[in-house]
């Protein structure tokens, strides 16, 4: 019988169709999973929602300022140059929100329309209602969209992971006397909401787990996310065997840790995960050690580093300047704002992090990450 944790708070608003959805799948099979919650959760909502902006629940990178997309765009341009300037290259965006990322990545290319010329773009994103948001953003570029990052052709490929790996659903894993069981949702018809609770876990935590964490007290939380470890293995081995480049930026942590990192932001606040699922965005911080540890030695992993370091190292301040100098006063402030709000260690600088992935044996080296080997070819 799984023990109850806390009900959820009902926040006054109107449920979503989900809600319902959810209730009776727990009352006929059972408490679900957090993973199972968190999918349904977040595919409902991507499929009905206008999440970005300042309209919408959160702002991510591309939409703060143009000068993000920008670094990015010279950031593969500078490999490009460095790989001998390939005539067939495949830009390929994993979760592309409303396309502005991409859209600012092409306007930057453009200045070298060699490179432009030799880019085809693919675009992996499940929700109907983005596909048209970006193919409006991205009418000029000619987009092909996809389910999966496996159905895009092959080909040397320049990948970009901007808040993606966050929105991948996560199994969480709860010490209860001694014994680490799987946290799991439930629903109680009462009170009308969801709760957490654990049950015994199929798993074996011992495969899954770091052993320092095996005898942690009671009341720990441990998080895994096989859902990013496949997109992980998916990426390595497209990068490893057709060439290429990726750059994965979201926030979340460079050394394996204890903690509940779930959450849910609902108009630029956070909010109850349990409370309405599918009305709100929901995500996990990134174990960016798994994904490293995931790659393996199959490729070269450059980083993770800090978002502020990278783009201070790609000369955001100098793009930031150039841009102010033609600006009038509300432009200027804005700029400020929006360079403080992409690297400053109060703002997105620190939590969020970058990760760089070449083949292995590459002779490039990327920028943003400095002139240390990577860690998995150090000896």
């Amino acid at each position: 019988m799984p023990t109850q944790e806390k009900t959820s708070h009902r926040e006054k608003a109107e449920d979503s169709p989900l809600v319902a959805e959810l209730a009776a799948r727990i009352q006929k099979s059972g408490p679900m999973t957090v993973a199972a919650f968190m999918e349904s959760a977040a595919s409902y909502y991507y499929a009905v929602k206008s999440p970005f902006g300042t309209e919408g629940d959160f702002t991510t990178a591309p939409e703060v300022s143009q000068m993000f997309g920008e670094m990015i765009g010279a950031w593969f341009v500078d490999l490009w140059l460095q790989m001998g300037r390939p005539e067939h290259v495949q830009l390929i965006e994993l979760g592309p929100g409303k396309g502005t990322l991409m859209a600012d990545i092409m306007r930057t290319v453009s200045a070298w329309p060699e490179f432009k010329a030799a880019a085809t773009i693919h675009l992996v994103e499940t929700s109907p209602q983005l596909r048209q948001a970006q193919a409006r953003t991205l009418n000029n570029c000619r987009p092909t969209w996809y389910d999966r990052l496996e159905e895009v052709p092959p080909g040397i490929s320049f990948i970009v992971a901007n808040e993606f790996f966050d929105a991948l659903p996560i199994h969480q894993f709860k010490k209860v006397k001694g014994t680490w069981q799987e946290r799991v949702v439930g629903y109680d018809a009462l009170d009308a909401a969801f709760f957490f609770s654990t049950l015994p876990t199929p798993i074996d935590v011992k495969s899954v787990m770091p052993a320092e964490f095996l005898e942690a007290p009671d009341g720990c939380i441990y998080e895994v996310s096989p859902a990013s470890l496949s997109v992980m293995e998916t990426l390595v081995r497209r990068i490893s065997e057709h060439g290429g480049s990726g750059l994965i930026i979201d926030y979340g942590h460079t050394v394996p840790g204890l903690g509940d990192t779930l959450q849910s932001v609902s108009r630029h606040r956070y909010s109850d995960v349990l409370d309405n699922p599918g009305s709100k965005d929901i995500t996990a911080h990134v174990d960016f050690s798994l994904l490293k540890m995931t790659a393996g030695d199959a490729v070269r992993i450059h980083g993770p580093v800090e978002q502020g370091a990278f783009l201070s190292a790609l000369g955001i301040q100098m793009r930031a300047e150039n841009l102010a100098y033609a600006a009038n006063d509300t432009q200027k402030k804005d700029i400020v704002l929006a360079l403080q709000r992409l690297t400053s260690a109060s703002e997105m600088g620190f939590l969020f992090k970058v990760m760089g992935i070449t083949p292995k044996g590459s002779v490039v080296t990327p920028a943003g990450f400095g002139d240390e080997v990577p860690d998995n070819e150090a000896e």
